[in-house]
């Protein structure tokens, strides 16, 4: 690291102390801290409130690096060993001690005991680490991840291997452009990825199967919620998911669009649905919190929607090797080995890192700020700021409404008197946005093919699917399902988030 950038400040990778204390906790503790972290420089001669450069006196450099290196090497375990350097500013010599980052995890202090004297670099402070931290640098140093350690106090048969099978096979095929290509998962498969492993002839489950069924065993919840204003001191509303990745995935997502506006544009008198925020960056980003977040920390993660920003917060630092710089690159740091396998089977992510390069070019692409990227240290928080806009746009879209604005039929509901002219025209709008608010969506003939050409393939689809098929908004979806129903060419089966659409010839060979 070169001097200019070591003397910009303290920062999470570089500390300051004017002399070597006589008490040497005082920087030991931070050389556990960069060890259990990405490493980092200790710089002796420099006043960190001021940044002024004192230096260390001539005669007494060598000394005060012995002394320096001894306290590091005797009072840290594992072992760590500093590259201690002298540098010169401005004619005063500073002493610089770099720690590299450290592959036995958890460093600590001896005479603290690992539980006291463990230490982590927090925004540019040394912190004690809490049990959670230690427990996930106790994985890291053991060079395997926790969805991949047994999962103790659970059992698992046949029946239930059978089950997850069907569930991430039905998930693939539900993901995939063409279904027949998917290969059914099999136990085979599941031990291959670690989410089962086999113990004295006896298949035993692992983390990774707890959590991709949705098991109480390994805590896995999303909280949802709308804040009024910019802060969390006024809820609007809540709510709280729990169960299979794939749930939580379009259960916290459905609950976003619901929660955001939704504007419109014109083609002729059709209106096409536009949402503030890019639903892709939004379920990229849910994705990328459930897959990659700690699973050893029992926080939950957060989606919180204000007046000016979706947020949304996964627990758990950063893997080993993995920066937030490197992130935005494309650079992919996997924490969850199995589920990742899982995921990636699934349709949900790819291995090449390339999901958050999606995000940004997404959100880039809507016109909207670049995301925020905080944390990292304890926890990892995404900000996508929204679109303040509540009038029409010069590209012809109508922003502002929620996705509540519309009625079954698609009408444009909910608008303030003063936004309709007497003939029914939504006003403050370009031309190209002008039209009257009941025209309805056109249901496509291409769109009732696809959905048909879906049904043959499935034994049913939900809504859900619909959507993925046609890449259409929750309404629209369910307008062409409704139509194929009433011209006889689907029947829909079950009631409210059971309802699923089959082919109304396969459910008549059914009953035969």
């Amino acid at each position: 690291m070169g001097i200019k950038t070591l003397l910009r400040g303290e920062s999470k990778n570089v500390e300051y102390k004017l002399t070597p204390l006589s008490r040497s906790i005082n920087y030991t503790k931070t050389a556990v801290a960069f060890a259990n972290g990405q490493g980092g420089c200790l710089v002796f001669g420099v006043e960190d409130q001021t940044l002024r450069v004192v230096g260390i006196a001539e005669d007494k450099v060598f000394t005060v690096m012995d002394s320096i290196s001894d306290a590091i090497v005797n009072s840290c375990e594992p072992l760590i060993i500093p590259d201690i350097t002298m540098r010169d500013v401005a004619g005063k010599t500073v002493i610089v001690a770099e720690i590299a980052p450290g592959l036995q995890r958890p460093y600590h202090i001896k005479s603290l005991g690992q539980e006291q004297g463990t230490f982590v670099r927090v925004a540019g402070t040394t912190r004690q680490a809490d049990q959670p931290t230690i427990r996930e640098l106790t994985i890291e140093g053991s060079n395997r991840s926790f969805d991949q350690v047994q999962c103790l106090g659970l059992s698992v048969t046949e029946e239930d291997i059978e089950a997850l099978c069907a569930s991430l096979t039905k998930t693939a095929k539900d993901n995939a452009e063409d279904p027949e290509k998917v290969k059914t998962v099999t136990e085979k498969q599941l031990l291959q990825w670690g989410v089962l492993a086999e113990q004295d002839g006896q298949l035993v489950p692992i983390n990774a199967y707890a959590i991709l069924t949705g098991n109480t065993a390994v805590r896995s919840v999303v909280q949802c919620g709308v804040f009024k204003g910019t802060t969390k001191a006024v809820f609007v509303d809540r709510r709280e998911f729990a169960g299979t990745p794939q749930e939580l995935i379009e259960e916290s997502y459905q609950y976003v669009l619901r929660n955001i506006h939704m504007g419109a544009r014109f083609k002729g008198v059709y209106r096409q649905d536009v949402y503030e925020i890019p639903p892709d960056a939004i379920r990229e980003l849910i994705v990328n919190a459930i897959v990659h977040r700690s699973y050893i920390d029992h926080s939950s993660i957060q989606i919180a929607i204000y007046d000016n920003r979706l947020e949304i917060t996964s627990p758990g630092r950063l893997p080993m090797g993995q920066t937030i710089e490197r992130m935005k690159q494309g650079y992919s740091k996997i924490r969850n080995e199995a589920l990742a396998s899982a995921f990636e089977y699934m349709g949900y992510i790819e291995h090449w890192g390339s999901g958050i390069l999606r995000v940004l070019q997404e959100v880039r692409d809507a016109g909207l700020p670049e995301p925020e990227f905080l944390g990292g240290d304890t926890d990892l928080r995404i900000n996508i700021y929204r679109n303040g806009s509540e009038t029409g746009s010069d590209d012809g879209i109508v922003t502002g409404l929620r996705r509540d604005s519309l009625s079954d039929d698609g009408i444009v509901t909910g608008l303030r008197r003063d936004s309709l002219s007497d003939d029914g025209i939504v006003e403050g709008t370009t031309s190209k946005t002008s039209a009257a608010p009941n025209a309805a969506i056109e249901v496509l003939p291409s769109q009732k093919e696809r959905i048909l050409d879906a049904l043959r393939k499935n034994a049913s689809i939900s809504i859900s699917d619909a959507i993925r098929i046609l890449g259409v908004q929750e309404r629209q979806a369910q307008r062409i399902l409704k139509s194929l129903v009433e011209e006889g060419s689907a029947v829909k089966i079950g009631a409210a988030r059971a309802t699923r659409y089959a082919e109304a010839k396969k459910r008549t060979e059914l009953h035969e």
